[in-house]
């Protein structure tokens, strides 16, 4: 069983910016994402296939227009690849689960925990608040 859904089902679930993202290796304008400055408390999980990619409380404001993340909250479900596309060398950040382009992920964040910073489209994304109340 494939969890990657066909090429047709993917036009008919995404926006087309989404399937530009995800599937075609786009990017968001930044400070446009919808994530950009959420604050709720929770997980960011694909939008593709649900893979729990990121929680709220790796979130911090990294000034580059993206939602910014020091570490996904399971590495099993993160990718990283070399990407030397439009002249930089970069590593991609893609779905493990899906295959679905994410971002990217710098080593740019020095007053963070991890020093990296998985800058992600909001497109890419789908969140679901923490159930618990604090």
């Amino acid at each position: 069983m494939s969890s990657a859904p066909t090429d047709a089902e993917l036009r008919q679930k995404l926006t087309p910016a989404q399937y530009a993202i995800l599937r075609q290796k786009g990017t968001e304008t930044p400070g446009t994402g919808k994530y950009l400055n959420h604050k709720e408390k929770g997980m960011y999980s694909c939008i593709v296939c649900g893979a729990e990619l990121f929680s709220s409380d790796t979130k911090f404001d990294s000034g580059t227009g993206w939602p910014s993340f020091n570490n996904p909250a399971n590495t099993r479900n993160v990718k990283l690849s070399e990407d030397r596309s439009h002249g930089m060398l970069r590593v991609e950040v893609a779905c493990a689960n899906c295959g679905s382009h994410l971002g990217h992920v710098f080593k740019d964040a020095p007053d963070q925990t991890t020093g990296m910073r998985f800058c992600i489209n909001s497109a890419c994304l789908a969140f679901e608040p923490s159930k618990s109340k604090k």
